[in-house]
């Protein structure tokens, strides 16, 4: 097993929030989930366990070759990691009228996109956003396989956006991270990780969510995410956020063993407490306009 990085380890160790189990579970297996498809043949999975926070979403005894499933490939189900599917829950708590609109920023390979697309059922819209194009194209033949007809796939940098300002009820920005949570399910992973990495992945994250927030309609949602536990990617830029946008945490219900952030504003799904390769969020509503002006901004 490669070890962990030497900075990630004793930060961990440190940190009474997280604490050595932390680092014991990420040594484990990887739990392995999929969401059915509601609309299509439920199929022949080693199924566990129903997970909590997902409609549709279960946890499987064993992985199987999903890439040699022909109902795979026909969009009956997608391997999604468990904590992400939180996504499900919290959508279903919001104030969101009949026909929203709803951007994924972020979307590539689409698992939250399809599990978006299930919870909207064909009722208003699903803009699906990849930056990278070779990327998008892999989101495409996902979505496709889904099934759904009110879902635009995109390949645009966040800030083109800003050129339909107050448009979407809903925007999920799953921002790139420096991709801790990655350490159980890929090891190779921890050979990537620094601080620096995790200052760039802070400053990255800040930037996106500014370039896109104009286009969010007054009253909206913007549900932010990533697969990382530290506090620079997720409570201080909550914080950060909260500082420098007309925007107020929302507050939403998740049960235990999910549990609250540092600061009592987002949710960590964390390894060896949930089955989980780990996953935090905090949701947003936007109280007032801003002007465009966020390049203004030092993301640091």
């Amino acid at each position: 097993m490669i070890p962990f990085p030497l900075k990630f380890e004793n930060r961990v160790k440190n940190d009474l929030f997280l604490g050595e189990e932390l680092l014991t579970a990420l040594n484990t297996e990887t739990p392995t989930s999929v969401r059915l498809n509601p609309h299509k043949t439920k199929p022949n999975l080693p199924f566990q366990k129903e997970i909590d926070w997902c409609q549709n979403g279960y946890y499987l005894t064993e992985r199987p070759s999903f890439t040699l499933d022909p109902l795979f490939h026909a969009g009956t189900y997608y391997p999604q990691e468990a904590g992400s599917m939180v996504l499900d829950s919290i959508l279903r708590q919001l104030d969101l009228p009949e026909q929203p609109k709803i951007l994924d920023l972020c979307a590539a390979p689409g698992g939250k996109s399809t599990l978006i697309a299930s919870f909207l059922d064909n009722k208003g819209m699903l803009v699906s956003n990849e930056v990278i194009n070779s990327r998008a194209k892999i989101l495409r033949e996902n979505l496709s396989k889904w099934g759904h007809t009110n879902v635009v796939v995109t390949n645009n940098d966040p800030e083109h956006f800003e050129k339909i300002p107050n448009f979407f009820d809903t925007i999920v920005v799953d921002a790139p991270c420096s991709g801790e949570g990655m350490f159980r399910k890929d090891p190779d992973a921890r050979t990537e990780w620094t601080e620096d990495n995790v200052q760039l992945c802070a400053a990255r994250q800040k930037r996106i969510v500014m370039d896109v927030w104009d286009s969010l309609k007054a009253g909206g949602y913007l549900i932010y995410s990533t697969c990382t536990f530290n506090e620079d990617e997720n409570e201080n830029n909550v914080e950060w956020l909260l500082n420098n946008l007309e925007a107020e945490i929302v507050s939403v219900e998740l049960k235990e063993p999910i549990q609250k952030d540092r600061i009592q504003k987002g949710f960590y799904c964390i390894p060896g407490k949930t089955a989980t390769e780990g996953f935090y969020i905090a949701v947003f509503q936007k109280i007032g306009k801003i002007p465009s002006f966020t390049s203004k901004f030092a993301y640091n």
